[in-house]
C-alpha cells in the first residue's frame, strides 16, 4: 500500500514563533521518522504529506494514496483534530483512527461528559465555566478540579487545578480562561488511584491491549499527571503494569466506552477512581500520541510484551477490515 501521513511536526510552528506550551501536542520529527521506519518495515510505501495546509495543496494537485495514517492534531479551534479527517472524507481518501465526528466530541471535555452520562460510565459531576461571572453559579463541593475545556498533553493542568475554596476557583478560572480563551471545565476532584488504558481495533472487535497505573514521584509537581509532569515524565512519573479488580473495572468501563463513541482502530482512554474505589472516566484519546519511547500508548505496549512494530500492524489491520482494503 502507498501510506501517506499526515501529521503537525512541532518545530514548523516553532519557527512561526508559537511557543513549547503552544505546540505541546505536535510531534517532533524522531516521531514522525519512527512512523515511516516501521511503515516500510511492514513493507509498505510511504509519503510525507505534513499538515492540513500541506495536505490541501497536495490533493488540489490531484494526489491521492491508498491510505493516510493520519495524528495530525490541528491548530485553530475546538473542533481541529477533526479537520484533516474531515478534509479526507471529502476526497473519499481512507485513514487511520476515528472520524471527524468522534475527535471534534471526544476534544471537548463538557460534551464528551454528558455523552458518558446518557452512556451511563461513571464520570465526575461537573459544571463550565464561560464567563468570570458563571464561577458564582457552581454549585460542586469542594474539591474541585479545572482544566481547560478542549486541550490535551496536561495543557492547563498544574498544582493550581485542585480548588479547595472560592478565592482559588476565582483565581485559577480567571487564568485559565485568559490564557486558553475557552471555556473552562470545573470537576469533583477525584481522590483515587490514576489509570490509562490502552486500546486497538473498531467496535465489537476492540480490545485492551493493557492497563498502566499512572503514579507520580515525590519531585513531581503533586496532584495531577499535569503538562510539566508529562513533559518531563521519565523523572517526574511512575508507569506500573495492573491488573487487579479496580484495574479491571477500569479496564471494562474504557472499553464501554470506546465502544460507546465509535473510536476506531487504537487510543487510549485515562481514568480516576473516586472516594469509593470506582473508576470514572476523565479523558477519551482516540488521537493518542505514538512516539515509540515518549508517549503513553506504545509505553503500555511495551509494558505488555507488544512491540512498536505490532502495534502499527494491529492498527492497520483494524483500518483494512473496517476499510475493506484487503
Amino acid at each position: 500500500m502507498n501510506i501517506g501521513i499526515t501529521y503537525d511536526l512541532r518545530e514548523d510552528y516553532l519557527e512561526l514563533g508559537y511557543s513549547e506550551e503552544d505546540t505541546a501536542e505536535f510531534d517532533r520529527i524522531d516521531t514522525i521518522e519512527a512512523i515511516e521506519t516501521t511503515l516500510r518495515q511492514l513493507n509498505h510505501q510511504t509519503e510525507r504529506i505534513g499538515n492540513i495546509w500541506n495536505l490541501t495543496r497536495r490533493l488540489c494537485n490531484s494526489e491521492r494514496w491508498d491510505l493516510v495514517f493520519n495524528i495530525a492534531e490541528g491548530l485553530h479551534g475546538i473542533a481541529r483534530e477533526a479537520q484533516v479527517p474531515a478534509l479526507l472524507d471529502a476526497y473519499n481518501i481512507p485513514y487511520t483512527f476515528s472520524d471527524p465526528l468522534v475527535l471534534a466530541l471526544t476534544l471537548h471535555k463538557g460534551m464528551t461528559k454528558r455523552v458518558l452520562r446518557d452512556l451511563g460510565i461513571p464520570t465526575p459531576a461537573f459544571t463550565e465555566i464561560h464567563c468570570e461571572s458563571d464561577v458564582n453559579k457552581v454549585d460542586l463541593p469542594f474539591p474541585l478540579f479545572a482544566k481547560p475545556i478542549a486541550e490535551g498533553t496536561g495543557k492547563g493542568i498544574s498544582e493550581h487545578s485542585i480548588i479547595h475554596t472560592q478565592t482559588e476557583l476565582q483565581e485559577t478560572c480567571r487564568h485559565l480562561l485568559s490564557e486558553f480563551r475557552q471555556p473552562v471545565l470545573i470537576e469533583s476532584f477525584l481522590p483515587g488511584r490514576e489509570f490509562t488504558v490502552g486500546i486497538v481495533g473498531t467496535g465489537s472487535k476492540a480490545r485492551s491491549v493493557g492497563v498502566v497505573e499512572v503514579t507520580l514521584n515525590s519531585n513531581a509537581e503533586p496532584g495531577a499527571y499535569s503538562y510539566e509532569n508529562k513533559e518531563n515524565y521519565e523523572t517526574l512519573v511512575n508507569y506500573l503494569r495492573v491488573n487487579d479488580e479496580t484495574a479491571q473495572q477500569a479496564e471494562e468501563i474504557a472499553l464501554a466506552a470506546w465502544r460507546g463513541f465509535g473510536c476506531r482502530d487504537a487510543g487510549r482512554i485515562d481514568l480516576r477512581a473516586d472516594a469509593n474505589g470506582i473508576p470514572n472516566l476523565m479523558e477519551i484519546n482516540p488521537l493518542a500520541g505514538i512516539n515509540p519511547v515518549r508517549s503513553d500508548l506504545p509505553i503500555i505496549c511495551t509494558m505488555y510484551g507488544i512491540s512498536y512494530q505490532q502495534l502499527f500492524q494491529m492498527i492497520l489491520d483494524s483500518a483494512s477490515e473496517r476499510l475493506n482494503l484487503n
